[in-house]
């Protein structure tokens, strides 16, 4: 075996905090008589029967655990990567061997920086084969679609614990709902208000709109926070509903700046839901609106009521507003 001597790499522990003389010989480190040090790792370690082994100047046998992502790293990126992510529990040893055998081999930093991600529970538990509550993100995703999942990750630090569970998922689902909703609400307002110029003051809602982009900002910067980022995008719907649906409901114009700033964050997380392309059940949709609209100028409202019903019935659903009718489709 060729074994690494921590003690002559004087910058051994400085991602984890750890200095060499406090730890603990044997706490998740192989011992092994061959070392010098408890605290020494394997480089190459030589071969056992039954094992893969390959031929080196120090005999036949296999990388040492940590060797092989130096040696991807450096192959395929370079001496320095900017970002390098894994689970906390590679922090020590892993991450902290990586580091040591890197740099001085190279000379130069390893990486620029290091995102360690937290656990996933479920129902409060660690996930583990033998608690029977192992699963994979396919089968969440056929369930609940992909969306959902990418909003539950999302929503909390990448490093903190992250809880799963059916509700959790759900409340995603819905919460993601809440974001379509304003979409479609945007873009029925700016194709049919009135207001092609901002009005006297709307320069003020449109600082309040750019104060969400700005606290987006705000958050990534501060260390990938993409909870706080989306907190910034449901302060900016509940703004541009409030825009919308005011008493005095604001111009297209000072509506359509903050769409621009809406679809800008939801497109950073990846918020956007498919739109649907078929041409010929907009076209239904949009007759059977107008037929609506004529039964009621009409006075006709059975028939109006009617044509409604009809569409919901389909998952079509209408809502009047003072800008005309718009309609969500559910489960078509």
């Amino acid at each position: 075996d060729v074994y690494f001597r921590t003690r002559k790499f004087k910058d051994y522990g400085k991602l984890s905090g750890i200095a060499v003389e406090d730890l603990e010989s044997g706490a998740r480190i192989d011992v092994s008589e061959q070392k010098e040090d408890p605290l020494d790792f394997a480089l190459w370690k030589a071969a056992k029967p039954g094992e893969p082994a390959w031929h080196s100047p120090w005999g036949e046998g296999r990388p040492g655990w940590h060797i092989e992502c130096s040696a991807m790293v450096r192959k395929y990126l370079g001496e320095t990567i900017d970002i390098h992510c894994g689970g906390q529990d590679l922090i020590f040893p892993h991450h902290e061997n990586e580091i040591a055998q890197s740099e001085c081999c190279t000379g130069a930093p390893f990486a620029r920086f290091w995102m360690h991600n937290g656990y996933i529970n479920v129902d409060n538990q660690k996930m583990s084969k033998s608690l029977n509550n192992f699963f994979t993100v396919r089968e969440i995703a056929d369930k609940y679609g992909y969306l959902p999942i990418r909003h539950f990750l999302l929503s909390s630090h990448y490093r903190s614990p992250i809880n799963f569970s059916k509700d959790i998922i759900e409340q995603s689902a819905a919460a993601l709902e809440r974001i379509f909703g304003c979409a479609d609400a945007l873009k029925f307002y700016v194709k049919n208000a009135e207001g092609d110029t901002l009005r006297e003051g709307e320069e003020a809602l449109i600082a309040e709109f750019e104060a969400c982009r700005a606290q987006m900002i705000e958050a990534m910067d501060d260390d990938f926070n993409t909870g706080g980022g989306i907190a910034a995008i449901y302060d900016l719907i509940r703004k541009l509903n409030g825009a919308m649906n005011g008493a005095n409901p604001a111009s297209r114009a000072a509506v359509e700046a903050g769409k621009k700033i809406f679809d800008e964050l939801t497109t950073l997380f990846g918020f956007v839901k498919e739109e649907a392309n078929d041409d010929a059940l907009i076209t239904e949709i949009e007759a059977a609106i107008e037929a609506r609209m004529a039964a009621k100028k009409a006075k006709n409202y059975a028939e109006a009521d009617r044509i409604r019903s009809e569409l919901a019935a389909r998952g079509i659903i209408l809502e009047d507003t003072p800008q005309g009718t718009k309609y969500k489709i559910t489960n078509v």
